[in-house]
């Protein structure tokens, strides 16, 4: 990783601490000694489905960020149209390199997950099963969205 990217990220994670007081419902933590994995924790939006789970997604920085964008997935497993309820892959078009500017941060990326979890975008999704439920049959997609955050997110691991 380059220090100019070192020193970006340093001041991104200080400008967090510093916010701390904010209650967003995220965490973010570092993994491991490196400045390039971390571990976010992301609180359900209030008035959804998610809305009692936390999520735990892991953020690996590439060597050039911030002028590339990071990779994320949930560990969480969670019921999403934009969210792979396999593989925790996430589509979100802000992570698509044509789409990401440096400008963005780890916060404001996050935030942008936390946005897509209140409003679901199934005609973009990332599993279609659960984007076609979401379509076809609301009420049974958002009983098994929050059937899924009682199961699987009611305790975020801290350590990996």
């Amino acid at each position: 990783m380059s220090n100019s990217s070192s020193l970006r990220i340093l001041k991104e994670l200080k400008e967090w601490q510093l916010d701390e007081h904010d209650d967003t419902g995220i965490r973010l933590e570092y993994v491991g000694e490196s400045l390039s994995e971390f571990c976010a924790i992301i609180k359900g939006p209030s008035d959804t489905p998610y809305c009692k789970g936390k999520f735990q997604l892991s953020i690996k920085l590439p060597p050039n960020y911030p002028f590339q964008p990071p990779k994320i997935h949930f560990l969480t497993r969670i019921w999403h149209p934009n969210i792979s309820s396999v593989t925790g892959a996430l589509c979100l078009d802000i992570l698509n390199k044509n789409r990401w500017s440096p400008a963005m941060t780890l916060k404001t990326m996050l935030l942008s997950v936390q946005s897509l979890l209140a409003d679901p975008k199934p005609n973009d999704p990332q599993d279609a099963v659960v984007a076609g439920q979401y379509l076809q049959g609301f009420d049974e997609f958002r009983e098994t969205a929050r059937y899924w955050s009682q199961y699987f997110a009611q305790v975020a691991m801290t350590k990996y």
